[in-house]
């Protein structure tokens, strides 16, 4: 149910619309190509089944394990519900 001039299911296309904006950067960020023998940040051997499962990887866990902790989420809110705004 939408509300004021926007049409019925306006709410489902923006949330729609989030998620494929989502999936479409995480696969933007996803490494492509041949996979990188040993780390390119601390320099060990990344093993054979991580260059196997991710072609193009260039870090080892650890190193991307710190990586993913430092990446910021968008602070876009489509929804502009008055509660999301009060935080």
């Amino acid at each position: 149910m939408a509300g004021g001039w926007a049409r019925d299911g306006a709410v489902q296309d923006q949330i729609d619309d989030t998620v494929s904006d989502a999936v479409r950067a995480a696969r933007a960020r996803m490494p492509r190509g041949e996979s990188a023998e040993y780390c390119d940040e601390c320099g060990e051997q990344i093993p054979e089944k991580r260059r196997e499962a991710l072609p193009g990887v260039r870090t080892c866990v650890a190193c991307q394990s710190g990586r993913d902790t430092a990446v910021r989420h968008s602070a876009i809110n489509r929804r502009g519900s008055k509660d999301s705004q009060l935080r």
